[in-house]
């Protein structure tokens, strides 16, 4: 088998090392703590999490548990950061909580003690020749970023995460909203309009500018942008600053009203093809989560709105994998170069995880002459890699799993919880038969 350098050993590259070690190659995991630290980790242990200390909900009837269930399935032996967050686990209800020291202890034990992985400490600051993934995170190195840019371009990195939330299509009002672009600009369904009053509006601004929002971790503390500023803080800044900014009304006549333009507009962005996600265009914000269920139901449309994706604005490196990666995460000219974890673009430590699992699987596969192979559509990991590979390049930014990305019933279920039933039914079937199509899971390398 080949040898094989994983860079960064947080939790994707950790299990990422691992997942490839089990299938016979023997790794190097680069990872440059402590020669040179981060300001969010205290520890040199790897797989450390730094922000929160739980991996959700493993109800299969969620979409981070059906997740859960589809890392299982294509990891070797399962998942080794499941079977440690589950040793490590402490009260939490239904979510997977763990000890965040006992956790990170545990991992780093485990991949040290394994004999096929080898970690080094140290920074890297080119791109590694030879296979490797390349999992990093959103604390990438300054050095390395740069080697990524030049690999990438200038557009293939950012380094500030302004997210706007997003809200799921069955949940709105489609009788209050109207489907069309500023000016009859664009397709007529590309933006769905959500029109308010003068008292409507003044009603949210106040609301805005009250609402109880994060401080932000001390290495999140950098300017913001004048493009990408939060909703609230453009609130602030004035009561018409959200009506001449991204709730401006013009060019938009409100259909149900005559064709009289509104005072305002919140204008919904489609997110995927199948128009299942909504994107609240320009309402990027550091809310904190009850606050933005609470302030963005009072938009009208969206009172019983259900939100696939919170807003929020971080540092954040990430990559622009629809404009410069392959469908496996790839560079173009280099099959065997892969990204994983939060780099390529996901939010949250399962996410991240799930694509290191698929990436050291396909890693496997290119070192073996074979193709690299992405799930289908129908099942959480899919539906996450095709909405990386498949988003508008301009409006990409990160996303969780939620069932907005996969795809939907070929027959309309009315119920929410038999619609889910159905979707998890389809979604573990399709996964298994695609890693039987694939030879995915063979048994364990021996040692």
């Amino acid at each position: 088998m080949a040898e094989v350098t994983v860079v960064g050993g947080g939790l994707a590259g950790s299990e990422a090392a691992y997942q490839l070690a089990e299938r016979g190659h023997d790794v190097t995991i680069r990872e440059m703590r402590p020669v040179r630290g981060t300001p969010a980790h205290q520890t040199n242990d790897l797989a450390e999490i730094v922000c929160s200390n739980t991996f959700k909900s493993e109800d299969p009837s969620n979409a981070h548990g059906l997740l859960k269930l589809e890392m299982e399935a294509l990891g070797m032996g399962g998942s080794l950061l499941l079977a440690t967050a589950r040793a490590s686990r402490i009260p939490g209800g239904t979510a997977l909580t763990v000890d965040r020291r006992e956790f990170s202890a545990r991992m780093t034990a485990a991949i040290e003690a394994h004999p096929r992985i080898r970690v080094e400490r140290g920074e890297v600051t080119e791109l590694p020749e030879g296979p490797a993934i390349i999992a990093t995170g959103p604390l990438t190195s300054d050095a390395l970023s740069a080697a990524i840019r030049r690999a990438l371009g200038d557009e293939g990195l950012a380094f500030f995460d302004a997210i706007a939330p997003v809200v799921s299509s069955e949940s709105l009002d489609m009788e209050t909203l109207f489907a069309a672009s500023r000016w009859g600009k664009g397709e007529g369904d590309d933006y769905l309009n959500a029109p308010m009053t003068r008292e409507q509006y003044d009603t949210f601004v106040e609301a805005l500018r009250t609402g109880e929002g994060y401080e932000g971790h001390d290495w999140e503390n950098v300017p913001y942008f004048e493009g990408c500023l939060p909703v609230e803080v453009m609130a602030t800044r004035g009561p018409e600053t959200l009506r001449f900014g991204p709730m401006k009304p013009v060019g938009l006549p409100v259909p149900q009203w005559g064709g009289k333009r509104a005072w305002a507009v919140v204008q919904l962005r489609r997110e995927d093809r199948a128009g299942q996600m909504w994107n609240l265009v320009g309402f990027q914000t550091r809310l904190k989560i009850p606050e933005q269920k609470r302030i963005f139901r009072t938009v009208p449309g969206l009172e019983n709105a259900e939100f696939l994706r919170w807003g929020s604005i971080h540092r954040n490196t990430y990559l622009n994998f629809p404009a410069r990666l392959t469908a496996h995460g790839s560079l173009p000219g280099r099959p065997e170069l892969l990204f994983a974890g939060q780099i390529t673009g996901v939010e949250g430590y399962t996410e991240s995880t799930a694509v290191g699992i698929l990436a050291a699987a396909n890693l496997d596969r290119i070192v073996r002459g074979l193709e690299p192979v992405v799930p289908p559509a129908t099942t959480m990991l899919g539906g996450l890699m095709r909405y990386l590979r498949e988003s508008e390049p301009r409006h990409f930014q990160p996303m969780n799993s939620n069932f907005g990305l996969v795809d939907p019933l070929e027959v309309h279920v009315k119920k929410k919880e038999e619609k889910r039933e159905r979707l998890v039914e389809r979604a573990r079937a399709d996964f298994a038969a695609w890693i039987r199509e694939n030879e995915l899971a063979p048994e364990p390398a021996a040692v």
